[in-house]
């Protein structure tokens, strides 16, 4: 029987990727962490998409007869690719390394400036509590992970994807889903719930309200503080209630002048944009304890590297 493919033209290629670039873009996030290695990612990915439409065209290749898991199979693939180089890059990494802080309460209409990753990461968002418990997995076990448990994909489905067996795929899903909810147990506190005791944090710690702080924080709460050496951060993650507190009112004695405090999302989670003469000063996340009352773990971002994305509060832009 002869094949009536009709084979996938130049622009009828480039209108499948950017109609599919807002979930290549969530997908390589979440394995990645941060903003620049996946735009890096989704490049590699539409030069690979590009290179293979042409061979297509060109009779070398077979038509492409599902865009979308060819897509997410060579976005996939590049990200796992690139996480050898950001393992590398870690190694000089001054003080804890957090995930890149992104915006998802950004403008629903594209035309009033909607970026990809904002839209993407508001439908599937993965907090960033989350994304630093997935940085202890091996690379594999969090595209699975991903794939499986934010995305929905089937086993059979991300073997595909991920080159492995589906038995190798649920044996990987395990261990990573083990692993996470080791470190960090289901529970999802309401949404006004967190929005109260962020607005009571944030009052408390950058007030310099020691006492109002010590009722808040949870006994075993936990501050990391991403300044990557170029901003003011502990080199080592602080824990316990005494000095999380005692950190968080100096931090805020040596940050008071000037400070413009704006209740936004990032990652899904409500936190705080802290502006200092009208540039990005930090971003501070804060998780709840399962009790939803207290805060677990706080993530404060002050490495400028990081915070450029957030100028004037803006979504970072689409490249």
């Amino acid at each position: 029987m002869a094949d009536n493919r009709t084979p996938m033209d130049t622009d009828s290629a480039t209108q499948a990727f950017l109609d599919h670039r807002e979930l290549l873009f969530a997908v390589a996030y979440n394995m990645l962490g941060t903003v620049t290695d996946t735009e890096d990612v989704l490049q590699e990915t539409w030069l690979s998409w590009a290179g293979r439409t042409r061979a297509g065209d060109a009779g070398q290749a077979p038509e492409i007869d599902h865009p979308r898991a060819y897509l997410v199979r060579i976005t996939v693939r590049h990200a796992l690719a690139r996480r050898a180089r950001i393992a590398r890059r870690r190694e000089t990494y001054i003080g804890p390394w957090l995930p890149e802080p992104l915006l998802t309460d950004g403008p629903a209409d594209p035309a009033a400036g909607e970026d990809a990753s904002a839209h993407a990461l508001r439908s599937d968002s993965v907090s960033l509590a989350l994304l630093v418990v997935l940085e202890t997995l091996t690379p594999l076990e969090r595209a699975v992970f991903v794939l499986h448990e934010v995305f929905g994909y089937a086993h059979t489905e991300t073997a595909d994807i991920v080159g492995r067996s589906p038995a190798a795929v649920r044996q990987l899903a395990h261990r990573a889903r083990a692993h996470v909810r080791a470190r960090r147990p289901r529970y999802e506190a309401h949404p006004r719930v967190r929005r109260q005791a962020t607005e009571r944090f944030v009052a408390a710690a950058l007030g310099g309200d020691l006492g109002a702080l010590l009722e808040i924080l949870a006994p075993e709460a936990t501050l990391w503080t991403d300044g990557g050496g170029k901003a003011q951060a502990a080199q080592r993650p602080i824990h316990g209630r005494d000095k999380v507190a005692r950190a968080l009112t100096g931090f805020a004695a040596r940050s008071a002048t000037g400070l413009e405090i704006r209740h936004r999302h990032v990652n899904g989670d409500a936190a705080v944009l802290v502006f200092e003469d009208g540039s990005p000063h930090s971003v501070m996340v804060m998780d709840l304890a399962p009790d939803g009352e207290q805060v677990h773990e706080i993530y404060l971002v002050t490495n400028p590297d990081k915070l450029s994305a957030l100028e004037q509060g803006a979504p970072h832009p689409r490249s």
